[in-house]
């Protein structure tokens, strides 16, 4: 298979994977289609870290962002420290999920990305956020504000 690309956004909160993509190219319909996958609305985004790839800061990604009003925060030039919650889900992600995969075509791969996804946020625990998933995490500080 041809050489593929992951995309996923990543709520800050709860490190929760909340939207994602894979195509056979790093560029803004990569970006739109992982945004198109995110459940409810996309104006209750506040903001969109990235760090300074073409793929992220470009007239397409500027017209989304300014359709919901969500606004840009870009990494500082050479500082992945920056993005240090997506660098450290990116490790994660192709520990657990690229490397101990054969995809076997764009399809296979979307489909073991999502299934991947969903463990991400309802199984597997995460020591930043007390041992819980994503989703436990959300839900019971939800109940604290509640």
């Amino acid at each position: 298979m041809a050489i593929q690309y992951i995309c996923v956004l990543i709520d800050l909160f709860n490190r929760e994977i909340i939207g994602h993509s894979a195509g056979p190219h790093k560029d803004a319909a990569l970006i739109s289609r992982a945004f198109a996958t995110v459940e409810g609305d996309l104006s209750d985004i506040q903001w969109f870290h990235t760090d300074r790839g073409s793929e992220f800061k470009n007239q397409t990604m500027d017209d989304l962002l300014e359709a919901f009003n969500i606004g840009r925060s870009l990494s500082m030039k050479g500082c992945p420290y920056d993005n240090a919650v997506a660098e450290a889900t990116y490790k994660v992600m192709k520990t657990e999920f690229v490397n101990q995969m054969n995809f076997q075509s764009l399809h296979h791969l979307k489909l073991e990305l999502y299934d991947y996804v969903n463990g991400f946020n309802k199984h597997r625990v995460h020591g930043t956020l007390g041992y819980m998933t994503p989703v436990q995490y959300k839900a019971e500080a939800l109940k604290k504000v509640v």
